[in-house]
């Protein structure tokens, strides 16, 4: 079974009705890789997440509570000190962000084969792991 990385934003777009199109679809994807339980998270996307509802999105904390209980249910990865060392790595090796290289180092540690995001360039390889940007763009 082919393992989905889930990044940061798919899961704010999923809560963010400002743009309806790109939140049908990240919730349509979440549910989809619920149900087929081959989605992955990492312990950072989680905090990622609570942070923006908190501060952008003007969440309650009650539904953050619940919104981080349900994704859960995913494979969660907790960041260690390898891979925040791997993040280093990957930064060097691939000039981007710090914390994409994150995304793709816990993608990594959980043997992915692709990363849902629209923060890496689509379609490029990242440690054999493919970024695809779900809204086709």
């Amino acid at each position: 079974m082919k393992k989905i990385f889930i990044d940061t934003n798919i899961i704010i777009y999923a809560n963010d009705s400002r743009d309806r199109k790109k939140q049908s679809l990240s919730l349509a994807l979440i549910k989809k890789l619920m149900l087929d339980g081959n989605g992955v998270i990492s312990t950072q996307v989680l905090q990622e997440y609570a942070h923006v509802a908190i501060k952008k999105l003007g969440q309650d904390h009650s539904v953050i509570m619940r919104q981080i209980t349900l994704l859960g249910n995913l494979e969660t990865v907790s960041v260690t000190a390898d891979i925040v060392k791997r993040s280093v790595e990957l930064q060097k090796l691939y000039q981007i962000n710090f914390w994409d290289a994150g995304i793709i180092a816990t993608a990594e540690m959980a043997s992915c084969d692709s990363i849902m995001t629209e923060d890496l360039n689509t379609g490029q390889m990242y440690s054999g792991i493919r970024a695809i940007n779900p809204f086709g763009i």
